[in-house]
């Protein structure tokens, strides 16, 4: 027992800081995930009630099931296929144009273009700022 070295404790080293602060989420990041949010309530919907009894029951669980898996696949901010920002726009706008579709067949044109509207300006903007 007497051959073991002598041994002090030391203080753990402090973490070294964060090289960049986390970014901060805006107003934008917000309506965009409204949008998305919308949308795939709106699928939901439209698969519930466009459609007679068996066949409601599987578009109202797999139209959202297949906008979501979309989403997070190509569109979401963490997305497992990382695609150019020009395809990503062009899966939002699927998914925009899917859920707008959706309002037209309900017979709910100016619920389908307002959402087109804001769905495409808020669109634009966050793409552009994803460019930048």
């Amino acid at each position: 027992m007497s051959e073991l070295p002598h041994v002090r404790p030391e203080r753990p080293a402090e973490p070294a800081p964060a090289a960049t602060a986390p970014e901060r989420l805006s107003a934008l990041d917000a309506l965009s995930y409204l949008c998305a949010l919308f949308a795939v309530a709106t699928l939901a919907i439209w698969g519930f009630t466009a459609w007679e009894l068996p066949w409601n029951i599987v578009f109202g669980i797999a139209a959202p099931l297949a906008t979501l898996l979309v989403w997070g696949l190509f569109a979401s901010p963490r997305a497992v296929i990382r695609v150019h920002p020009f395809a990503r726009g062009v899966v939002e706008l699927l998914v925009y144009l899917s859920a707008t579709i959706a309002w037209w067949s309900a017979g709910q044109a100016w619920i389908g273009l307002g959402f087109a509207v804001v769905a495409v300006i808020v669109g634009v903007l966050s793409g552009r700022r994803r460019l930048s």
